[in-house]
């Protein structure tokens, strides 16, 4: 079993400071009591509904539903609710023992239409469920309450994914309704060991929380450590898996990313499938997986729906490009400031007459440009997309244009900052680290040359093969070496040599697909084609 680094348990030692939880308030059984104090916690908002009602074949029975309107169907309450109660249900005339006792259980087996139901005991209870967008009934004389889901708020349609486009894979990315998502995830795999386990996040806001994995499949040892995590967070609200990233990563310091994110229902299938979990949360069309590997940032879903010998050399071009990405204005800096013996003679004499009458130094010519970069980056984003094409496009070309013509930077950092651009968008999400990393690489060049470059190099590496995720090396299965997981690292294999799921993720079952799936002409094939 892999070592994981436990965090500590915060209520240990402080027993004695500890809050004690309130005692619950639990339901009276007098209907006006009972509406009184669900009224008192839920407040005079005007969408809170509390309808009253007399329901039974005489309408000898008072009764009461609780529901926000905005988050229920209001078309199914009318059908599964109040026609039912009021008049389909047929009591047996004066039989006050089943009217006070077994009401509920009756209304619940054999009136009410909608089959997602249980009971509620306390105020505590019905109140959170309300909130959930669930319709509750209360009965007079009676100590408990139903809970029903009719849930039924305005979903945004199922798009194509955003920030994942893909060329051959599907078309469908998560949305803001967890329920939904769930479903996808189903549609995909459909073993009955897969399991959605709820927690609920947020003191203020109470978000659905859905950990996701196939049971037998995972570490045990990893999904405690996941609800761990979860249940120490003690905050108003999480609005956004964002949220939850930041409270449940490993190392809080680092720059780079430790939990896997992905808006596309078939990566994070693909992830589960290899041994680890997901992570969903009510309102984000985000999934988060753990643990998360760096050579994720990488790989792109064509790569497996595509032959094997280009999504390799795709991949390449991907790692490549990240590096130039990092260490191109660096580098360029290091030469024209420290190291320009390095240039060949014809390309020093015409880089030096661009430069000529630049009244910066070229690190703060970098600076500049690399900021202004980001700020044009950040306008197109932040504006209507219609428009934030436009700005950034002619942003660039005019702004650069003007620079070079004013004489405030050279031509060749222009041409070395556009290079710089366009390789940052081929690693998406490892885009906003680069951006600062390119930044911090520029002042270390201009200070210190090519030793700042491998300095801080240096650091990062050893920060990488020192990260872990959710106990997993960060830089596995590279760092450690794990030669069978080497196949979808720095090449992809033909998927019918990738037998096993990755030993360094720590699945229970290694085996992912049976032996002598290899495509080959077999011996009927050979036969057929001597007779041709």
């Amino acid at each position: 079993m892999k070592k994981m680094r436990l965090l500590p348990d915060l209520n240990s030692g402080k027993k004695a400071e500890a809050k004690q939880e309130p005692a619950p308030i639990y339901l009276s059984g007098n209907l006006d009591e009972d509406l009184t104090k669900i009224r008192n916690i839920l407040g005079q908002s005007s969408d809170v509904i509390i309808h009253k009602m007399r329901i039974g074949s005489h309408g000898t029975i008072d009764a009461g539903i609780v529901y926000i309107d905005g988050l229920v169907e209001k078309a199914l309450i009318h059908r599964d609710i109040l026609q039912p109660l009021m008049f389909n249900m047929q009591m047996v005339e004066g039989d006050n023992k089943r009217k006070h006792s077994d009401i509920l259980g009756f209304i619940q087996s054999s009136v009410l239409t909608a089959a997602d139901s249980a009971p509620l005991k306390d105020i505590v209870g019905v109140t959170d469920a309300v909130l959930s967008g669930n319709t509750v009934i209360i009965i007079d004389g009676v100590n408990q309450a139903l809970d029903i889901n009719l849930k039924g708020w305005e979903n945004r349609s199922l798009e194509e994914p955003k920030n994942e486009l893909a060329i051959r894979g599907a078309r469908l990315g998560f949305n803001e309704t967890l329920r939904l998502n769930t479903a996808l995830l189903r549609r995909i795999i459909r073993d009955p060991r897969l399991t959605f386990e709820t927690l609920r996040v947020g003191q203020r806001s109470k978000t659905d929380v859905n950990i996701v994995y196939i049971k037998g499949l995972i570490d045990d040892s990893l999904i405690d450590e996941i609800k761990q995590r979860l249940n120490r967070i003690k905050t108003d609200a999480i609005l956004d898996v964002g949220y939850i990233e930041q409270y449940i990563e490993d190392n809080p310091a680092s720059l780079f990313p430790q939990v896997g994110s992905t808006e596309r229902p078939d990566v994070t299938a693909a992830r589960i499938l290899e041994g680890r979990a997901a992570i969903l949360v009510d309102g984000s069309p985000f999934a988060l997986t753990v643990p998360m590997l760096f050579i994720e940032a990488f790989q792109n879903v064509d790569d497996y729906y595509a032959r094997p010998f280009f999504a390799s050399f795709v991949r390449w071009i991907r790692l490549s490009a990240f590096a130039v990405s990092i260490y191109l204005p660096a580098a360029y800096v290091a030469l024209m400031s420290f190291h320009q013996e390095l240039f060949p003679t014809p390309l020093l004499v015409t880089v030096a007459a661009a430069k000529e009458g630049i009244p910066f130094p070229v690190v703060l010519e970098a600076l500049i440009m690399i900021v202004l970069f980001e700020i044009l980056r950040e306008a197109g984003l932040r504006l209507p997309r219609s428009l934030g094409q436009a700005v950034s496009i002619a942003g660039t070309l005019v702004i650069g244009q003007a620079a070079v013509s004013a004489g405030l930077v050279g031509a060749p950092m222009v041409a070395v900052l556009a290079s710089t651009a366009i390789a940052s968008f081929v690693a998406p999400a490892l885009a906003d680290l680069g951006a600062l990393l390119r930044i911090i690489f520029v002042i270390l060049a201009g200070f210190l040359g090519m030793f700042g470059i491998i300095i801080l190099s240096l650091e990062l590496i050893s920060q990488l093969a020192a990260l872990r995720s959710f106990g997993v090396p960060y830089l596995s299965p590279a760092v450690p070496p794990n030669i069978r997981d080497l196949k979808d690292i720095f090449i992809r294999a033909p998927l019918w040599a990738m037998k096993d799921r990755p030993e360094s993720i720590g699945p229970h079952d290694i085996k992912r697909q049976s032996d002598g799936l290899k495509p080959g002409s077999d011996e009927a094939n050979d036969n057929r084609s001597k007779k041709y």
